[in-house]
């Protein structure tokens, strides 16, 4: 039997090789964190481990929150390598073209289920970003930045026009329960045109949630496994387990082609989670593609948004991205089977026939801006729960076939508001993974599959 030095970590294909020279390598079925720490700890010699393996579908906003949160909770000792499946790369699907507003209430201005600490952790990611890429705090310097750069996160807040009496007095109700954190102001017509010029209110109110913040989702999804990437490098450098980070722009085409090589696959691949064969049909999520314009306003029109100017909330949403520049949408068109991030012509002509209208009740300047592109991609909708609608967590071992050398988790059926969620459920996930623990996940987000199962009864 080879016996190697405690901190000798052999990767899986070379204890393969020891095995076929003949020596005898004890491995367990499933290394677990604590099964390898107990090893770890109880011997001065240690039998050759391969390094605990986990492979992450999707670089979206679950893949890469998952991918953080697996590298701060694995124990520092282990080797650990983490490899990043997404076809694309960074942000390539529905995560990468999203509008980026982020608070955590609905569109009642009530607050959303665990809506408080989702909140909390999302913002810590969105710190994780901006410090990856050099920026120290969230003050008048950071805005600076903004400029010279382009943003990650933009801090105008918020605001939400009253469209009619019931929508008023809902938002008045639900306002006054509101987070310390994230607060939701009603403001009189005065005030909110000070916010934004010529805004039109028809009942002469709306609700202004100052902390709320608008992101651009692929600089910040590229700064966060830029962060991830740091973090492999500080783990390193501390002197215990090697740790390992790869990104690979393929799809996987079935989940059993990784039995074997991994410990642990997390599933983050949003709608296109269907087209795995095990999962395919088995998951209650529906579709929806979105399509949001870019607008421009030309040079020779002077009107432009000013800088403290929050972007706004209504029956179609303005994505403020600098004076002359900002984001448009979106639509819903459901059931599409459409993966791809490029709009047609028609495809766009279409969705600014549907939203600048839209806009324009509640903006009337935006008559002159021009168009300057769009993209698209596909929602996973979860089913509506008592909770709201909840996205699809944990461990999906019996959808895929028993298997004793990896162990399948799903975090999919984020919706319109992936960011929103990704941070806190992606801490969770990773510590469900690491702990093999999937009591560690609410009911409520694993609940989907006793529902499935009585749906098919």
């Amino acid at each position: 039997m080879v016996v190697l030095h405690p901190r000798r970590f052999l990767p899986y294909r070379e204890l393969k090789q020891f095995e076929l020279l003949g020596f005898s390598c004890q491995i367990p079925h499933r290394l677990t964190p604590t099964v390898l720490m107990a090893s770890y700890a109880g011997s001065s010699t240690f039998l050759p481990q391969r390094p605990l393996r986990y492979a992450v579908l999707g670089a979206g906003f679950a893949g890469l929150s998952v991918t953080w949160h697996l590298l701060k909770c694995s124990p520092r000792e282990l080797h650990l390598r983490i490899d990043v499946y997404d076809e694309i790369g960074i942000g390539g699907g529905a995560s990468g073209v999203s509008g980026g507003l982020l608070h955590p209430y609905s569109p009642k201005a009530k607050l959303l289920w665990q809506g408080e600490e989702c909140w909390k952790e999302c913002l810590k990611l969105l710190s994780v970003a901006e410090a990856a890429a050099g920026y120290k705090e969230c003050n008048w310097e950071v805005q600076e930045s903004e400029r010279r750069s382009g943003f990650i996160v933009r801090r105008r807040g918020i605001l939400r026009p009253a469209t009619n009496m019931k929508n008023l007095s809902l938002l008045n109700d639900n306002a006054k329960n509101c987070l310390g954190s994230c607060r939701i102001e009603p403001i009189d017509k005065d005030y909110a045109q000070n916010l934004v010029p010529n805004l039109c209110l028809p009942f002469n109110s709306a609700f202004y949630m100052p902390e709320a913040v608008n992101i651009h989702p692929q600089r910040y999804l590229e700064t966060l496994f830029l962060a991830c990437n740091n973090l492999v490098e500080e783990l390193c450098s501390s002197g215990f387990g090697v740790k390992e980070l790869c990104l690979h722009k393929k799809s996987v085409t079935t989940l059993l082609e990784l039995s074997g090589e991994y410990d642990a696959v997390v599933i983050c691949l949003g709608a296109k989670a269907d087209l795995l064969p095990e999962l395919s049909r088995r998951l209650p999520l529906r579709t929806c593609r979105g399509v949001i314009a870019h607008l421009q306003l030309p040079q020779n029109i002077r009107e432009e948004i000013p800088d403290h100017s929050p972007s706004i909330l209504s029956d179609a949403w303005l994505a403020i991205h600098g004076p002359r520049d900002l984001h448009m949408g979106s639509t819903w068109e459901w059931k599409s089977r459409n993966y791809s991030p490029v709009v047609s012509k028609e495809e766009a002509h279409k969705a600014l026939e549907e939203l600048l209208p839209k806009a324009s009740a509640i903006l009337p300047s935006m008559k002159d801006w021009t168009f300057a592109g769009a993209k698209a991609g596909i929602r996973a909708m979860p089913p509506l729960t008592l909770n709201g609608s909840l996205p699809l967590l944990g461990c999906v071992d019996d959808l895929v076939g028993k298997c004793q050398t990896c162990k399948y988790w799903l975090f999919g059926g984020l919706g319109s508001r992936g960011l929103l969620y990704h941070g806190w459920l992606g801490k969770l996930v990773a510590q469900a993974v690491v702990s093999c623990r999937e009591d560690l996940i609410p009911v409520e987000l694993t609940s989907w599959r006793k529902l499935k199962q009585e749906a098919h009864k």
